[in-house]
C-alpha cells in the first residue's frame, strides 16, 4: 500500500503519554473546531437575516470566522500536526467525469 499522506514533520515534539493539560496542538485543534462551528452557524444567520445591517455584519464575521480558520488551519500543517490523503489520480478523474456529466441536467 502506498503512503499517500501529505504532512510536514512535526516541529515540536509531543509528550508520547498525553496528560490533561492542554499544549499547543490541543490550542490550535480546539480553536479550529470552534470556528468550523462558528462558520456553520455563522453561515445559517447569514442566510436567514431580515435587516440589511445586520445582515452586512454577520457576513463581515463570517468572512473573519473564516480567515481566522485557514490561519489555525496553516499553522497546524506547517508544525506538522495537520494531515492530508493524497488522491490517486484515477479517482479523481472518474469523479470529476461523474459530475461534469450532471451539468447537462442544468436548466441554464
Amino acid at each position: 500500500m502506498q503512503n499517500n499522506q501529505i504532512a510536514n514533520p512535526q516541529s515540536v515534539q509531543l509528550p508520547q503519554v498525553k496528560g490533561p493539560e492542554m499544549n499547543d496542538r490541543d490550542f490550535l485543534n480546539d480553536g479550529l473546531s470552534t470556528c468550523k462551528h462558528l462558520t456553520n452557524s455563522l453561515n445559517i444567520a447569514v442566510l436567514e437575516a431580515s435587516h440589511e445591517q445586520l445582515h452586512n455584519d454577520m457576513l463581515q464575521m463570517l468572512t473573519e470566522t473564516h480567515q481566522c480558520a485557514r490561519e489555525l488551519y496553516n499553522l497546524m500543517f506547517q508544525n506538522g500536526w495537520y494531515k492530508l490523503e493524497a488522491e490517486e489520480q484515477q479517482k479523481m478523474q472518474q469523479t470529476y467525469q461523474q459530475f461534469s456529466g450532471y451539468s447537462t441536467q442544468f436548466p441554464y
